[in-house]
């Protein structure tokens, strides 16, 4: 089983690198299920309908998030209907939406991390607590873990070595390089990158970054513009046992219209 996480993709520049490049991606690399961190698809904040639809158009099979997810409130009442996007697990209970899917043999999990990005119920707890109770999953299990920390990230993995396929790392739009199979069998990167402009920072317009650095002073930042770069992490899995056999970046530039 080839799975393939998306880093996260940014407004118009990045859904426009995964529409030109993730169905060759898919044809070369015999992949049977794509993953995409969705929630900077529109406008560089939050993700709608449309743009959705558009990246799963794309070849997209589930789309997870973030912090981000409720910043167009036009999506919310979609989290809840037929659309295959994820918000983190571990909002309190009561919360729109759903934080894991079943896809054929796969069980995809969103999970947000709680050191520099906000108060939310503990993780390592909620998946725990999942794990538990869905006693007929899948034996393949993939995490997108949205977190600042990278401290938080490799301790989630290490908890759950053994236990899932992958823990694979988003938020911080800068992807690392110690892609590794963990000792008793679970893929884990810090963090996969961004889908977005290259010139930039984090995917924002650089003089817009640069100002409100200067000034203090808050104001919209708006995507940036120009080729971009597709960041993402392709992982093999033993369907049977759900052990991790690879993990490998795929990182390709692209230009963008």
């Amino acid at each position: 089983m080839r799975i393939l996480l998306v880093g996260d993709v940014i407004g118009r520049p990045g859904r426009r690198a995964v529409e030109r490049l993730l169905p060759g991606l898919k044809d070369e690399y015999g992949i049977n299920l794509v993953i995409a961190n969705g929630e900077n698809a529109a406008g560089g904040l939050g993700l709608t309908r449309a743009t959705a639809e558009e990246l799963l158009g794309s070849g997209v099979d589930i789309l997870t998030s973030g912090n981000h997810i409720w910043v167009q409130k036009e999506i919310i009442p979609h989290l809840d209907g037929d659309l295959p996007i994820l918000r983190p697990l571990n909002y309190p209970p009561g919360v729109p939406g759903r934080g894991f899917l079943v896809k054929g043999k796969t069980l995809v999990v969103n999970l947000i991390g709680r050191t520099f990005i906000g108060n939310f119920d503990c993780p390592f707890r909620a998946i725990d607590e999942l794990l538990e109770e869905f006693t007929d999953r899948p034996p393949i299990v993939v995490i997108d873990f949205h977190a600042e920390a990278t401290s938080e990230k490799a301790a989630l993995a290490w908890y759950l070595d053994g236990r899932v396929s992958a823990v694979l790392g988003t938020h911080t739009h800068v992807g690392t390089i110690d892609a590794r199979i963990l000792p008793r069998g679970t893929a884990f990167i810090t963090d996969v990158g961004m889908t977005g402009p290259i010139h930039s920072v984090i995917g924002d317009d650089v003089e817009s970054v640069i100002n409100r650095f200067l000034t203090q002073m808050p104001h919209h930042l708006s995507v940036g513009k120009g080729n971009a770069i597709f960041n993402s992490v392709l992982v093999e899995v033993e369907e049977k046992t759900g052990r991790a056999i690879t993990i490998t970046r795929i990182d390709k530039e692209v230009g963008v219209l």
